[in-house]
């Protein structure tokens, strides 16, 4: 199940969904595509996503480039650097190709993830 992420105006970068969270990946995929606005905290960047799901296999820590959902703020997270999550998340993927964008980023980029 690949991805791709583009931040509208400033490039994309390409991801690989896995088997940590199967369930959670699976409907991730689904329901693609995804659109938001970043939000950032630390190294991470994140946005609100119209999927509620609970938890599977929770993890309290994170490593870079990272893909994960929050189920406590229905968000998809993007890890870039070694920051680690505010509470635990369901990681389901990781990027494989250029997670240096997501160090650029701006509070309010939009983002796009779908299916390649």
């Amino acid at each position: 199940m690949d991805l791709e992420i583009e931040v509208v105006g400033k490039g994309k970068a390409w991801a690989t969904l896995d088997d940590r969270n199967p369930q959670t990946a699976a409907r991730f995929y689904k329901n693609l595509p995804f659109k938001g606005k970043a939000k950032l905290w630390l190294e991470e960047v994140y946005f609100i996503i119209p999927l509620e799901l609970e938890y599977e296999n929770q993890s309290p820590h994170s490593n870079k480039g990272d893909l994960s959902y929050w189920p406590p703020g229905a968000a998809f997270c993007i890890f870039y650097g070694e920051s680690q999550p505010a509470s635990p998340v369901n990681h389901i993927g990781r990027i494989t190709s250029n997670l240096e964008l997501f160090s650029n980023l701006d509070e309010e980029d939009k983002l796009v993830v779908r299916r390649i």
